[in-house]
């Protein structure tokens, strides 16, 4: 497997590498962002680290770019503790997760085997359930053909619904595949974003096929056949 570090701090990029390689991946590194843009763009990478703050080219940007591309290519961003703003408008923009400065190498690879377990991500390029469609390469959503507009990471969590139709997923489960790492026992924000999509994806009369499952986590629902 391939992975693409995108880090103009060479002491950052230098343990990244190290570390990666260390365990059994090829690594390539860019230093600015035009240099790391034109790379991902490239190469046959299946993930990008990219850092936020580059020379040459704003981490943000080079994401929207990789997007345009190739939407189903896993990219976590990398950002110094406290810029939240960093976090947001990426994860917006289609970050598939973040990890903070400074971090250990053993979260970085959690969240990197969490995003590269997930074979499935590049089989289809779109996906169906019931009367709900999504498309990776657009990044859009329509339900009964009507669109529904979502953020990066109520779209990841849908997708991963609609991979497994009919099926009873633990809150680990979709913690896991979504956000990347385990979160502690007691957050909400799972139950918090399944109450988004339940309402963006609601029609008159007709609720969002999310059943939850007590005790035992969430099922999307979508007829067989």
């Amino acid at each position: 497997m391939r992975i693409l570090v995108v880090e103009d701090e060479q002491a950052i990029a230098d343990f990244v590498e190290h570390g990666l390689r260390a365990e059994g991946y090829a690594v390539t590194c860019s230093r600015d962002g035009e240099q790391g843009e034109l790379e991902a763009l490239s190469g046959d990478y299946g993930l990008v680290l990219l850092d936020v703050l580059l020379p040459g080219k704003n981490g943000l940007d080079v994401l929207d770019t990789i997007r345009s591309q190739h939407p189903e290519l896993p990219v976590i961003m990398l950002t110094a503790r406290g810029e939240t703003d960093h976090k947001v408008q990426g994860l917006d923009r289609g970050a598939t997760d973040y990890v903070v400065k400074p971090f250990s190498l053993e979260e970085l690879l959690a969240r990197i085997r969490a995003h590269l377990r997930r074979p499935d991500q590049r089989q289809a390029a779109a996906l169906e359930a019931g009367d709900i469609e999504l498309d990776f390469r657009t990044r859009e959503v329509k339900r009964a053909g009507v669109d529904v507009h979502l953020t990066a990471r109520e779209f990841e969590l849908l997708a991963y619904l609609m991979r497994h139709p009919n099926q009873v997923l633990s809150r680990n489960q979709i913690l896991n595949a979504v956000w990347g790492y385990d979160y502690d026992p007691g957050t909400n924000v799972l139950e918090v974003y399944v109450g988004y999509l339940r309402k963006k994806l609601a029609r008159n009369g007709d609720p969002a096929p999310i059943e939850t499952v007590r005790s035992a986590g969430y099922r999307l629902v979508a007829p067989r056949g």
